[in-house]
């Protein structure tokens, strides 16, 4: 061992071990600041679908994949770090005697060729991703960056490190060969044996070689193990953990139902709620679950959310990757003052760090971040703007993107809520929504007994409950929209006649009907949803009693009405088999039951509902129904998971949009982009949002008068129903011949 060795050595383990002492400090301190959160017991088990889950998104990349042109650099970059800290390891033994490799595998032909290939794939994966920030850059254009506001320094760095690993791997290997240090086929060192070739012969090289791969590393761990915040970089940990824990163990997204309110880690039961105790949503960035916190932590700053993000996209300040970035700032800047046992009232009094010298050891910024309110303007210093809580359409597409399953709605819903609940404060549209929904049970504000208006024009009888359920199959829902909504009823009654063609036995509620409490949840009123929620489980209960559960059948024309009853009302006891209109309607021209005999001659686009598409992921059953109806389907530019919300969601129906374009209006030009005449959807918020975007580009005349916004119901309708044949022309009667007595009847 020579003095080069014993220098170089020296340095990288003395360094090391400074290093890893930096980080382990680190990782226990990070785990401390995360268990500030809220106790959360929903996330622990079951095992197995968890585990499958991860292992399928990490090891197949699955959600990273959703960018086709970024998942394989991605992929090489992570199989790079996960294997080639093997390889790292083995520099500690290099760096003192060259020739040193791992025992048993060390000398393996396989193992040559893994080394080989990670280098290669580590170097071109850790350059790729560096030229698609640089093509993303947000010099390009505003805000057309999914990069914007990201930190480009941390990623920068990230990315050079692993480019300078990478190299490392491929520099040792080649300076062994070169040096006879080592032997293999060529098959195993296409790349490295060749260069061998022109490279000195100098085992020095391999111990330097071995010392830059090592300190490249450690310069990395020091960096990191300062900033708890560098996301970038610890998403290569946390990551695992946050994929693990995601609210669907299933293998699905956070998306459907929304998290419900918490309290010591269970859902909170309102009846038994107690307001001393109980946390109403989220007013202080400690009132957060653990979850919360470790997506804070591992929020990679990729923008996928920001990309996709409807209010971002029409100039709104909402962008769903920098509200979790300030949100991480401002909770691991003021973990100190929580550490120390700080803590604050609603009111913001503090009930913390009691005591003479109370603020003893807490950092000065620590305690300046504990002013902050977690919701308020630029006058109030707030970590959040209202401007951007209020922009959210709980659309889902940050949440369906997000390669390490952050809940951005969740968080955002959570705010919400106690900005609702505690504070009062909303926007002032919604204060005639929430009294519309206590005092009629709909947001319209109209009178229960008028639910039934939208029969008037059928031919037939609809069937409403009076008390004896038999042998009927299915309850038709109709929603608030469907009964109130001139648009909608449109879709109601199309549905309607389209289930008695079919021959299907169904029956309505008429005035028993209730709006399921979606724009109420979404809005933040937790508790108005519960009751308006609780109500309509009653009621179906009692309609569905003694009926085997399986028969306990609702269709309904409403995605969001959809996604309640499918997806929220089982946690409050109402278990229903529910189904879209557009899903049933497609199961019987499957059986031959409705079938289409006019085809529509005709251009299509079908704008994707939100909570029908990303949030229950029904997305073949409405383009079958179109291709059933003979028209020519033409998809947008976002369709399918990636489609463009329509503005009303999350109870932004109820809104006004004062900032940037309308959200309708861009997705209507999306929409006339395609050139056809009719826009098809399946769900009556949308509706009525892209028919007044038509609307104002017809008056603007940039839209043609014949293109019309209409359900999928109805052009299945069309197709179906026979043309009546015109009734014959009566025959004119003869002319009386001059002269000629005219009879008299």
């Amino acid at each position: 061992m020579g003095a080069l060795e014993l220098t170089l050595g020296g340095i990288a383990v003395l360094f090391s071990i400074v290093a890893w002492s930096m980080f382990v400090a680190t990782v226990l301190r990070m785990v401390r600041t995360i268990r500030l959160g809220q106790p959360d017991n929903t996330r622990n088990g079951p095992f197995v679908p968890r585990m499958t889950t991860l292992i399928k998104e990490f090891a197949a990349h699955t959600r990273m994949n959703k960018l086709r042109h970024v998942g394989p650099w991605h992929w090489l970059v992570m199989w790079g770090f996960l294997i080639g800290s093997a390889v790292l390891f083995e520099a500690y033994g290099e760096v003192f005697v060259p020739s040193f490799h791992w025992p048993i595998i060390g000398g393996w032909s396989l193992w040559s060729l893994a080394i080989e290939l990670l280098g290669l794939g580590t170097v071109a994966g850790g350059v790729a991703l560096a030229v698609i920030r640089q093509l993303n850059h947000p010099r390009r254009a505003d805000r057309m960056s999914r990069f914007a506001g990201s930190n480009f320094g941390q990623a920068y760095f990230v990315e050079a490190v692993v480019v300078i690993e990478g190299l490392g791997i491929l520099g040792v290997k080649a300076f062994k060969l070169a040096s006879g240090l080592e032997t293999q086929p060529l098959w195993t060192s296409f790349v490295t044996a060749p260069l061998a070739e022109i490279l000195p012969t100098s085992t020095s090289w391999v111990v330097v070689m071995a010392f830059i791969k090592l300190m490249g590393a450690m310069v990395w761990v020091v960096v990191v193990g300062r900033n708890m915040t560098m996301g970038v970089a610890w998403h290569r940990f946390s990551a695992f953990f946050n994929i693990y824990f995601k609210r669907e163990d299933d293998g699905g997204q956070a998306l459907g139902r929304l998290k419900p309110m918490m309290s010591d880690g269970k859902p909170l039961d309102f009846d038994e709620a107690d307001p001393e105790k109980d946390v109403f949503g989220v007013g202080q960035v400690e009132d957060f679950s653990w979850k919360g916190w470790l997506d804070f932590t591992t929020c990679t700053e990729c923008g996928r959310c920001q990309s996709q993000c409807p209010a971002w996209n029409t100039g709104k300040p909402l962008s769903p990757k920098l509200l979790i970035t300030q949100l991480r700032d401002h909770a691991y800047a003021k973990a100190p003052y929580l550490l120390a046992g700080g803590k604050k009232d609603m009111m913001g009094a503090e009930i913390g760090l009691q005591g003479e010298d109370t603020h003893a050891g807490v950092d000065v910024l620590a305690l300046a971040e504990s002013e902050r309110p977690l919701i308020g303007g630029p006058e109030e210093n707030g970590v959040i703007d209202p401007e951007v809580l209020w922009s959210c359409t709980s659309c889902g597409a940050c949440v369906e993107q997000c390669p390490v399953d952050i809940e951005h709605v969740d968080h955002i819903v959570d705010m919400r809520r106690y900005q609702v609940m505690i504070e009062s404060s909303f926007p002032t549209e919604l204060g005639g929504m929430f009294k519309n929904l206590e005092n009629k049970g709909n947001p319209w504000g109209q009178n229960a007994k008028d639910r039934l208006q939208w029969t008037e024009e059928l031919d037939f009888d609809v069937r409403v409950f009076e008390g004896d359920w038999g042998d009927t199959e299915y309850l038709f829902w109709v929603g608030c929209a469907g009964a109130f909504e001139d648009r909608a009823k449109k879709t109601t009654r199309a549905v309607a006649e389209l289930l008695h063609i079919a021959g299907v036995d169904y029956q309505v509620l008429g005035s028993e009907e209730g709006c399921t409490g979606d724009p109420a949840r979404r809005a933040g009123n937790e508790f108005l949803f519960q009751m308006l929620a609780q109500q309509n489980v009653e009621v179906l209960n009692s309609v569905f009693e003694g009926v085997e559960p399986r028969k306990r059948k609702i269709v309904v024309t409403c995605a969001h009405c959809f996604n309640t009853m499918a997806n929220e009302y089982p946690e409050l006891g109402g278990q229903f088999d529910v189904v879209h209109h557009t899903q049933l309607l497609n199961r019987l021209v499957r059986e031959k039951r409705l079938v289409p005999v006019v085809p529509i001659a005709e251009g299509v686009t079908y704008h994707d509902p939100c909570y029908l598409g990303r949030h229950n992921q029904v997305y073949e059953a409405p383009r079958e129904l179109i291709g059933a109806s003979g028209v020519e389907l033409t998809e947008m530019p976002r369709h399918g998971d990636r489609s463009m919300c329509c503005g009303a969601g999350g109870a932004r129906m109820w809104m006004e949009e004062r900032i940037g374009k309308r959200i309708n209006v861009d997705r209507v030009d999306e929409a006339l982009g395609t050139a056809a005449t009719k826009i098809a959807t399946g769900c009556p918020f949308c509706r009525v949002m892209l028919t007044d975007g038509v609307t104002q580009r017809k008056n603007e005349e940039q839209a043609n008068e014949n293109v019309e916004v209409v359900d999928v119901a109805q052009l299945l309708l069309t197709a179906v129903k026979r043309p009546q044949a015109p009734k014959p022309a009566p025959e004119p009667a003869p002319e009386p011949v001059v002269g000629e007595a005219v009879p008299v009847e």
